[in-house]
């Protein structure tokens, strides 16, 4: 496979740094032809979607009634290049789910990969709900400035999102991580959400700001669960919440 790399430019004689553009249609288009992408430093114009809703509108099958499947018309966009992108600007949105209304389906895009946005602001919305991230990914030191979710969103392998803040509501509800994951030293600005999420391997919440309030009802964590210095400024709804099989007020108190 080739790789896409887009790398800072930095001209000493003149102290002058350049920052390259790249169109998000041309990565999607490098995407399409499985091949890598190793971009850094760059700005990314255009909204990356990673589903592509547009080319699979044309063929859609016939929509299944509810009653025969479940009520699901879902078409997945399996992804199978690395993906990395480091110091990255995403001026548009990057979406790997996206439910549209004329056609009654939704689209969401599966990473079979390692999957790395790490240091990267996202200035529009980065949706990522119900994708299945298969291997290795890294959120870490990201800035979400707009609406993000990562509902119902599976982490099969390695996961980081140290250093991250989210500007506005974050929700994880029903997600899944299969092995450990850091939230180190993190802001929530807005109401966050880890209802239903399941921490198979621990979590660590160490030295994490939230903001407002923090909703961890019928979480479930198995394993390590680091909360050294975490603060939540309004109201923590922790019923029906399980840390290695104690209710949250019970872990606390042996603590």
């Amino acid at each position: 496979m080739r790789t896409i790399t887009t790398l800072l430019l930095l001209f000493t004689s003149s102290l002058l740094i350049a920052q390259k553009t790249v169109n998000a249609t041309e990565i999607l288009k490098t995407i399409e032809k499985e091949e890598n992408i190793t971009i850094s430093n760059a700005t990314i114009v255009g909204v990356l979607d990673l589903t592509y809703m547009n080319k699979a509108l044309p063929n859609l099958p016939k929509r299944k009634r509810w009653w025969n499947n479940g009520g699901s018309n879902t078409i997945e966009k399996q992804i199978v290049s690395k993906i990395s992108f480091i110091n990255c600007v995403f001026e548009d949105d990057v979406l790997a789910y996206i439910p549209h209304e004329d056609s009654g389906y939704t689209f969401v895009a599966n990473f079979e990969d390692d999957v790395t946005f790490r240091n990267c602001t996202f200035e529009g919305k980065s949706m990522f709900k119900y994708s299945d991230f298969e291997y290795n990914t890294d959120f870490s030191g990201s800035k979400f400035l707009e609406d993000t979710t990562f509902k119902y969103a599976s982490f099969d392998k390695d996961i980081s999102f140290k250093n991250t803040n989210f500007d506005e509501p974050a929700t994880f509800k029903y997600a899944k991580f299969r092995k450990f994951v850091s939230f180190a030293n993190s802001i929530f600005q807005e109401t966050t959400t880890f209802k239903y999420t399941e921490f198979n391997g621990g979590v660590s919440f160490n030295n994490v700001k939230f903001e407002e309030d923090l909703n961890i009802k019928y979480m479930e964590v198995s394993g390590e669960f680091d909360i050294k210095n975490m603060i939540v400024n309004y109201d923590i709804d922790s019923k029906y919440t399980k840390i290695n099989g104690r209710s949250f007020n019970s872990y606390l108190f042996k603590k």
